[in-house]
């Protein structure tokens, strides 16, 4: 058996709220590594959204959800294959109890996000949402292919601002939360074996051979492509291969990092709500358009709130990115 890890982030442009990255792994034969894993899924799981589909979407997180299509579909996706690594989560604090157990401690520090939860699913009927789960459950198993961990890397705001003053760069930031990850599954979310990462790349950055390097010092590390538009690197220790492709679109070419980029952006859109409803609270009832918080409308966010977070001495490092 092998180990396939997708990873991708949602909220690297934002005002406002997490950058979140995430990743999924999948233990699967060895002869998969490559193989159209929404092809051997389906009907349990379909690329794109499809009328009286019974299936899950798991796909490009930017058609699945707009604020105008819903959350409904995101949530399905990914609370649906979730449930088939653990129990399905029934609130966000549960679910980032198992994804991203230091972001729900941080939450603390946060006058929006203390003391608060969320029941989950918010949208997606539960009945149905079980009844899909045993689905892709099955489809699994026929194929002989597990999810077998999940991870978050959540940057809330203040921690977000702490480490683009160090790093004076925000790409870095970012490429630092996804080496965070390809460490934990290389070592802890698959077993110690061989593994390929697959990640949505960043930016106009093509060479990560010193990022690697850095990571994994000791390791015997080989360049295996590097173009305009995919870069990837074979790193061998001991009898163990760890394969690092970056890629872009890779949402649109491998499920794995389609369900990391759904996952990073179904989590960041929930302590987004939470965000948004601390702040309607504060206001005059129906005086506040909720934000997405990017950066134009993020500004018409904070006039709008200017006043009553004045009044209430929010700390602004815990609020406003600076980058």
């Amino acid at each position: 058996m092998a180990y396939v890890a997708g990873i991708d982030e949602a909220g690297f442009g934002p005002l406002l709220g997490p950058l979140v990255v995430s990743g999924v792994a999948f233990e699967l034969p060895a002869e998969l590594v490559g193989a159209d894993l929404w092809r051997l899924l389906r009907p349990a799981v379909v690329k794109k959204p499809r009328k009286k589909h019974g299936g899950l979407v798991i796909g490009d997180s930017k058609k699945i959800y707009t604020p105008a299509i819903g959350l409904e579909q995101l949530e399905r996706g990914v609370l649906g294959m979730l449930s088939t690594l653990a129990d399905r989560a029934i609130s966000l604090r549960m679910l980032l109890g198992w994804i991203s157990p230091a972001a729900a401690a941080a939450m603390e520090s946060y006058p929006w996000y203390r003391g608060k939860d969320m029941p989950l699913p918010l949208h997606a009927q539960a009945a149905g949402l079980r009844i899909r789960a045993r689905h892709v459950a099955g489809a699994l198993a026929a194929s002989r292919i597990r999810l077998c961990s999940a991870r978050c890397e959540v940057l809330h705001v203040g921690r977000y601002n702490e480490l683009v003053r160090a790093t004076d760069n925000k790409a870095t930031t970012l490429m630092d939360q996804t080496c965070r990850l390809i460490d934990w599954f290389w070592q802890h979310g698959c077993g110690g074996e061989n593994l390929t990462v697959l990640v949505d790349r960043q930016g106009g950055r093509q060479h990560y051979l010193r990022v690697l390097q850095r990571l994994y010092p000791q390791a015997a590390l080989k360049i295996l492509d590097e173009r305009a538009d995919y870069s990837a690197y074979r790193l061998t220790m001991g009898p163990r291969i760890l394969e690092v492709h970056f890629m872009v679109e890779g949402e649109n070419a491998h499920l794995p990092i389609a369900l990391a980029s759904m996952t990073s952006k179904y989590i960041r859109e929930l302590f987004m709500r939470l965000e948004n409803d601390y702040w309607a609270a504060q206001m005059p009832a129906g005086g506040l358009r909720p934000t997405a918080g990017y950066y134009t409308d993020g500004r018409r966010f904070l006039a709008d709130i200017a006043d009553t977070a004045a009044r209430l001495n929010t700390p602004m490092d815990l609020l406003v990115r600076e980058r």
